[in-house]
């Protein structure tokens, strides 16, 4: 994508009202670029950005698991400012159970929203970025879609989905000069780790002490969190501006440190299997020995 230099950008951002989502928004009025925004709740997106001049702004109340709504918004946002450049997927919410604990319904909610709210937004916008022949998808992922910590096997089934979905994304729509990112934070300092936005099972069991005590302690961090969320959102912003960087981008210190003891770890498991790997190969027949009918016929 070649980002827009004669005339603002429009962008297109998911999961606004609070946190890195709000942040974004407000940066990107700031900057004299167009916003469409969606929410669940436009009057608390509103009074998040008391201060900021709202005229570049089109805030869309959805419900991101109706494709309809979205593909409407997509049209309102190029009506309005005449195309489209960056999508940002930043809804989401975290959840905090064992898996044992977690209910289908739980599952199936919180997919709905990380992933199948997030497809149905690139089904919205990649035939616009296909016919003009560029934009940005930039699709908010966490480090725990590269990693998996006990208690959060939900959230990381999630985010390794959309780990998933961006890079076959990003391989198909490359011929198009779409670019895509996907963007991996660590622990930043938004309401994440309050009862406002992570949820917890309606129901534990005895067996699962250890998640109940990582439960208060996340809790407690609130506040103390090293991610800064006005730095991370202007390292969005940057991603799109310069249209580089690579496909997966950490935010965070915590999150590079996570990220890297994973693949220490991956790459341990996988020499640790190697032998057992390759021995389950067809045995390759030996110089003038027997070969299989096939290969007989074939010569």
């Amino acid at each position: 994508m070649t980002y827009p230099t004669t005339r603002p950008a429009t962008w297109l951002v998911t999961g606004t009202s609070r946190g890195l989502g709000l942040e974004l928004v407000r940066q990107l009025l700031e900057r004299g670029d167009n916003v469409t925004a969606t929410t669940r709740s436009t009057e608390r997106l509103i009074a998040g950005l008391d201060g900021t001049d709202t005229s570049r702004l089109l805030a869309v109340s959805i419900d991101l698991r109706d494709q309809a709504a979205i593909t409407d918004a997509v049209r309102q946002a190029t009506e309005r400012f005449g195309g489209l450049d960056v999508v940002v997927n930043n809804a989401g919410y975290g959840f905090l159970a064992a898996v044992e604990e977690t209910t289908d319904a739980e599952a199936r909610e919180m997919f709905d929203v990380q992933l199948f709210g997030l497809w149905n937004v690139l089904r919205a916008v990649l035939p616009g970025f296909r016919a003009q022949r560029g934009g940005h998808v930039v699709n908010v992922s966490s480090v725990l879609g590269l990693t998996a910590v006990p208690g959060w096997g939900l959230y990381c089934a999630g985010k390794f989905a959309v780990e998933g979905l961006s890079e076959a994304l990003a391989g198909e729509v490359a011929q198009y000069g779409v670019k895509v990112s996907v963007v991996e934070p660590g622990y930043f300092r938004t309401d994440f780790l309050t009862t406002e936005s992570l949820a917890l099972p309606a129901a534990t069991t005895d067996g699962y002490a250890a998640i109940r005590e990582m439960t208060e302690n996340h809790l407690q961090l609130q506040g103390s969190q090293l991610g800064d969320p006005v730095k991370g959102a202007a390292a969005i912003i940057s991603l799109a501006v310069s249209g580089q960087g690579p496909l997966h981008q950490l935010l965070g210190s915590d999150a590079y440190a996570y990220a890297n003891a994973k693949v220490e770890a991956l790459v341990a498991d996988l020499e640790a299997g190697r032998e057992l790997a390759h021995s389950t190969d067809f045995s390759q027949p030996r110089p003038g020995g027997h070969r299989p009918e096939a290969q007989r016929h074939a010569s």
